[in-house]
């Protein structure tokens, strides 16, 4: 029983593979996209309820979350018409992203993914926003402020630690 939120989490890793297979404009994209999402939510939420919170389980929810986040836009990115800027803005987002883990390795040998609150609200604002963004990209702009400010607290985490 304890095992139960890593099986999810890895349900959530082959899910996240599987929309790499599902025709873009299809429902069974927007089904498994789903799914995974809830999963995301879940497999946090039960191992907290077991008391089986580990480091292991926190490492694969993050690399999960990763997973589900290039899978989805390998598929996705193409079709979403978005400006120039905001483009730039998601490539600073995911450069300070990467040098904070390059400074995790560096300075501590492994990688840190602190499970911040600013995190876990863009990673549920970004799944909930995504599929607005053929209608708007208000939506998108305002994950994007929130994941600039994530970025940088979870960059500011890892230098405390």
């Amino acid at each position: 029983m304890t095992q139960l939120p890593n099986i999810i989490t890895l349900l959530r890793i082959a899910g996240s593979m599987g929309l790499l297979f599902c025709d873009v404009m299809g429902v069974a994209i927007w089904i498994i996209y789903g799914l995974c999402g809830i999963s995301d939510i879940v497999d946090g939420w039960l191992a907290r309820k077991l008391k089986c919170v580990t480091k292991k389980g926190a490492l694969l929810d993050s690399l999960a979350d990763i997973c589900f986040v290039v899978c989805c836009a390998w598929k996705l990115l193409p079709i979403l018409e978005l400006p120039q800027w905001l483009w730039l803005w998601a490539g600073v987002n995911v450069a300070i992203k990467v040098v904070n883990q390059i400074f995790a390795l560096v300075m501590y040998g492994c990688f840190q993914f602190p499970h911040t609150l600013a995190n876990k609200a863009t990673g549920f604002l970004l799944f909930i926003t995504v599929p607005m963004t053929s209608w708007s990209i208000v939506p998108i702009t305002i994950v994007a402020a929130i994941a600039t400010f994530s970025a940088v607290q979870e960059g500011h985490f890892i230098r405390r630690k």
